[in-house]
C-alpha cells in the first residue's frame, strides 16, 4: 500500500477568480468543504499516512487551515512562495520530504463520486513496482463534468497507456491522481516543468498504466464548474 502522497496545491487559481481573490484555489469550497479536504479525505480512506502539500498563493491561509485539520494524516508543507514550479518541478523540490518509495501525486481540482467505495485504496493494491513506473487514475470521458477536451489516453492491447495522438477522441481523461516512482523525477533539474515530461518517458518505456475510475469525475477549474460540481454532489 502507498503510504505517502504529494498534493499539488500551489497554483495561482487564475481561472477560478473571483473565488480565489482572497484564498488559494485549494481552499475553494465544493459541497461544504475545501477542495484540499476532498483530496486529503480520499487519501485517508486509502490509508495514506503522510501528505506533502506544496503552497504558493495565499500560502499562510492554506497552511493555517491544514494545521487546524483534525485527522490522522500527517501534513508536511513544501514551500513554493518564491517560485511556482508546476506539476513536475514541484515534486522535484519536495523529494527530500517524500522519501524514495512510490507515492500518490494528486491535483486538488479533481473530485469524484464512487460507484464502489475506496477507489484509491483499490488503485494502491493494483500498483506493481516490478513493471510500473506510473499508474494513472483515468475517468471515462462520458462520465465527466467540467472537462471540455477530447480525452487524453487509450489503453493498448498490452495494457499500457498511449496518448490520443491523431485520434479524434480518446476514451479516458487523466483524473488528477497517479501513483509514481520517483526515480525519473530525481534525475530532473529543479525548474518549472510539467509531469508530461516524465509521462513521455514512461510511455516510450512501456511502464505507464491506467486504473479506470468507477464513478463520476469532476474537474473543478472555474466558478461555473464549481457550481456544477456542487449541484452534482448535492443532487
Amino acid at each position: 500500500m502507498i503510504k505517502t502522497a504529494m498534493v499539488l496545491a500551489a497554483g495561482h487559481g487564475t481561472r477560478m477568480r473571483p473565488l480565489t481573490n482572497d484564498r488559494a484555489k485549494a481552499m475553494v469550497e465544493v459541497g461544504g468543504k475545501p477542495l484540499i479536504d476532498h483530496m486529503l479525505d480520499r487519501l485517508e480512506e486509502a490509508e495514506v499516512e503522510r501528505a506533502v502539500v506544496n503552497v504558493h498563493a495565499h500560502a499562510d491561509h492554506l497552511e493555517a487551515h491544514l494545521r487546524a485539520r483534525k485527522s490522522g494524516i500527517e501534513i508536511i508543507i513544501s514551500d513554493e512562495r518564491k517560485e511556482l514550479l508546476e506539476t513536475g518541478g514541484g515534486v522535484v523540490k519536495a523529494l527530500p520530504l517524500l522519501g524514495t518509495d512510490p507515492v500518490f501525486i494528486c491535483n486538488i481540482d479533481a473530485i469524484w463520486t464512487e460507484d464502489r467505495p475506496y477507489r484509491l485504496g483499490a488503485m494502491s493494491k493494483m500498483w506493481d513496482p516490478d513493471y510500473m513506473d506510473d499508474l494513472l487514475l483515468l475517468a471515462p470521458i462520458d462520465r465527466t463534468l467540467g472537462y471540455h477536451g477530447k480525452g487524453d489516453f487509450i489503453f493498448g492491447y498490452d495494457g499500457h497507456l498511449y496518448r490520443r495522438g491523431q485520434l479524434a477522441e480518446a476514451p479516458y481523461v487523466y483524473a488528477g491522481v497517479q501513483i509514481a516512482k520517483l526515480d525519473r523525477l530525481a534525475k530532473q533539474p529543479l525548474e518549472p516543468f510539467s509531469r508530461n515530461r516524465i509521462w513521455d518517458e514512461t510511455i516510450k518505456a512501456g511502464t505507464i498504466y491506467g486504473y479506470p475510475l468507477d464513478g463520476f469525475w469532476m474537474h473543478v477549474g472555474d466558478p461555473k464548474a464549481r457550481d456544477e460540481a456542487e449541484a452534482k454532489l448535492i443532487g
